[in-house]
């Protein structure tokens, strides 16, 4: 039976032909040849992706695509279920040891030398990739060669092994494959020993974590995964980023079928799967692995934690991403209450929502140590916590509480969050006994207080400040900063609302002619630019620096809409697709609805930000634009519903926004006059924000105890806001 052609959208077809959507759109209404739709919707269209290509070539349109994204293309013309992908893993390997010249030469072959020699390369280092034994590429596999040897030598071979593992991930239609962010993993690296030699991860995904702990020195990885392409994956990218190390990635369910018996390391890290019902509870109830209980058909987190722990050497650690849920789950009470009394949990830490996925919830880090035969009992855990929730009990510092509310509003910096984490881990490490607790965000929990009825490993709970915990007078300090800052802001305010006069127009209403921003851009007035191309499955091409680097900010939607710098991360951002925000940029938010600024005019502090997604950028040229002339008239709410489309999804579309044709100096004098509104707008945010902090500062205050309500207060103009007499 023959495989069903792949089908391509009218944006991916703009990108493989190398112009806009648009041109894609005017193709097909102007050109009665124009390959009709295979699927989709009407208002979705999907096309035959051979019948585009052919039509393309007839044109003489030749390809513009990037070369990952021409892999991409060819890998979806082999269909569904070809496993072409997977055949390729081991090639990535072998051309990364090639040079760019040799890559070239390689590629000017015929037809049959390039499979020849691919068949060769191959067979070289299938060795190295587990289940990768040798294969015999045919003829029309060249195509898929040759796309692949000019990816390796264009965008290197992690960018190559992204894609083939994006394409084998979607014909295996597996879920939960997402990538540890490199800041989670290069945090959980250094929460072990200095030096770890020898690292295990047994749920080893794309090898994020073992590729962190190389980079800390260790010479010895272990990986297994229950997916072959991500072990694959996994091979090949330590093999590549890793080179001086040992290597071993192995096949199969981890649990069931462990590939390391025998093994013991110095170290584990791990993000293992959450939620797991079927992780063989029933035909692993007596496995010698559960040397704490053996874990109910709900609690697979603790059966990989007591895997992990069974792999270790004596003294050995191992850290692990686990759901809030194993940590208060009333069935893995007693599993808890045995790794608590034996010493084998040593720290809980609670992270921030969004710091890996799933995103909507604030996951915690375990970090455990395999008790060594004779060696003193440990009397404490220690408690982390920098998720930024506020649970009942006033917290232990209010400037902590509010850099905490800023962090949750602004994204994970992993820079400040490993600080923090690591210098509360490595006090308690070096002398648990005379650890210092760090009220609202660090406490070490004596073992008896923690062995009760329940169990609660939750940061959050067994960190929040008692009343004794707090200083009266820095809360006394920090209520009256607040109202600094508060009173400035509504001097700020006052002098925006005091812009003006604003003066009525003649009889009726002004009315210019009009362009379209389509029609500014082809006439060179402006520049207009594509958002930043969301990561896809198994996409690793982020923004995330390298040790030691400085991560770029990003620019997102909610910071125009809020008025905020750039406040997001790239982790979910293909930076070799993103564009740098500069200033006088005009920056227009690419879904419609809600509430907040719809566009606005970067400044100094948002140059060199990456752009982010949903956003249009538009680059004026000065000396024929206003920027805030632009911007003003761009966000105005009328231009934007007549540019959206959708119903439940409002998106707009950028080159439909209409621009009035007035001088220079006429578009200055009204883009002055949205600066002025704009400031206005963001002044008024930024002081309805400073009131509710200071009235949550005072509120919280007054209830710890902490603060004397004022001897003399202006008197009640309403006797009902009055508290009820004695």
């Amino acid at each position: 039976m023959p495989q069903p052609s792949a089908q391509v959208t009218a944006a991916e077809i703009s990108r493989i032909a190398g112009v806009t959507r648009a041109t894609v759109s005017n193709w097909r209404r102007r050109h009665d040849d124009f390959p009709a739709p295979s699927g989709g919707t009407e208002s979705s269209p999907l096309y035959d992706l051979e019948a585009v290509r052919g039509w393309l070539e007839a044109r003489g349109q030749s390809s513009a695509a990037t070369p990952s994204e021409e892999l991409r293309t060819v890998l979806r013309l082999h269909g569904p279920g070809s496993g072409v992908a997977a055949r390729l893993f081991p090639l990535v390997l072998a051309t990364s040891r090639r040079s760019p010249d040799e890559l070239t030469a390689l590629d000017e072959l015929p037809d049959s030398d390039v499979v020849a020699h691919a068949d060769s390369a191959s067979a070289e280092v299938a060795v190295s990739v587990p289940e990768a034994e040798a294969v015999r590429f045919r003829a029309d596999d060249v195509g898929a060669l040759r796309a692949l040897i000019r990816c390796v030598r264009d965008e290197g071979a992690q960018t190559t092994l992204d894609v083939l593992a994006e394409r084998e991930l979607d014909d295996t239609a597996s879920s939960g494959t997402y990538q540890t962010p490199v800041g989670l993993a290069d945090l959980m690296a250094r929460l072990l020993p200095g030096r770890t030699a020898r690292v295990l991860d047994p749920a080893c995904g794309s090898g994020t974590l073992l590729a962190a702990a190389a980079r800390r020195g260790a010479t010895e990885l272990y990986g297994q995964d229950s997916l072959p392409v991500q072990a694959q994956r996994s091979a090949v990218r330590l093999l590549l980023s890793a080179p001086d190390a040992q290597v071993t990635v192995r096949t199969g369910d981890t649990l069931r079928a462990d590939a390391f018996p025998e093994l013991r390391v110095g170290g584990v890290l791990c993000n293992p799967p959450y939620g797991d019902r079927d992780w063989g509870h029933e035909e692993l109830a007596y496995d010698q692995r559960w040397a704490y209980g053996v874990p109910p058909r709900i609690e697979s987190e603790l059966a990989w934690t007591q895997h992990a722990l069974a792999h270790l050497e004596s003294g050995g650690y191992a850290v692990m991403v686990l759901p809030p849920a194993t940590a208060a789950r009333a069935s893995g009470r007693r599993i808890r209450a045995e790794l608590v009394r034996s010493g084998a949990l040593r720290a809980v830490v609670g992270l921030p929502i969004g710091a890996s996925a799933p995103l909507h919830i604030g996951l915690h880090l375990w970090i455990l140590r395999r008790p060594e035969p004779g060696g003193t009992d440990s009397k404490s855990v220690l408690f982390v916590d920098v998720s930024g929730e506020q649970r009942e009990g006033p917290p232990s510092s209010p400037r902590a509480a509010y850099s905490r509310l800023r962090h949750r509003r602004t994204g994970v910096d992993w820079n400040t969050l490993s600080d923090e984490i690591l210098s509360h881990w490595t006090s308690y490490k070096d002398d648990p006994e005379s650890f210092t607790d760090a009220p609202g965000a660090a406490r070490a929990v004596a073992t008896i207080d923690l062995v009760d009825d329940l169990v609660d490993l939750t940061p959050a709970r067994q960190v929040r400040a008692a009343s004794a915990d707090i200083d009266p007078a820095e809360v006394a300090q920090h209520a009256a900063e607040q109202r600094e800052l508060l009173t400035a802001s509504l001097n700020v305010l006052e002098s925006a609302a005091g812009y003006g006069p604003w003066e009525a127009a003649a009889e009726s209403s002004q009315a210019w002619r009009t362009a379209t921003v389509s029609d500014l851009a082809r006439g060179g007035a402006l520049s207009l630019l594509r958002a930043a191309v969301p990561v896809g499955r198994g996409d690793s091409r982020t923004g995330s620096p390298e040790p030691g680097g400085t991560e770029r900010p990003v620019l997102t939607a909610s910071d125009i809409g809020s008025g905020a710098r750039p406040s997001g991360t790239a982790e979910d951002l293909r930076t070799d697709a993103a564009h740098t925000v500069t200033a006088g940029d005009v920056l227009v938010r690419g879904l419609a609805g809600g509430s907040g600024i719809m566009a606005r005019v970067a400044d100094e502090a948002d140059a060199e930000a990456l752009l982010g997604h949903h956003i249009h950028l538009l680059r004026p040229d000065p000396a024929r634009l206003d920027p805030w002339f632009l911007a003003g008239f761009l966000g105005a709410e009328d231009n934007i519903a007549g540019a959206s489309t959708g119903s439940t999804i409002v998106s707009v579309s950028p080159g439909r926004l209409r621009v009035p044709l007035l001088p220079l100096e006429e578009q200055r004098r009204y883009g002055a006059a949205f600066r002025r509104a704009y400031g206005l707008r963001t002044a008024a945010r930024r002081t309805a924000e400073l009131a509710e902090e200071t009235a949550q500062a005072l509120l919280t205050g007054l209830t710890a105890g902490a603060l004397l309500p004022p001897s003399e207060g202006p008197p009640s103009e309403d006797p009902s806001a009055e508290g009820p007499s004695a």
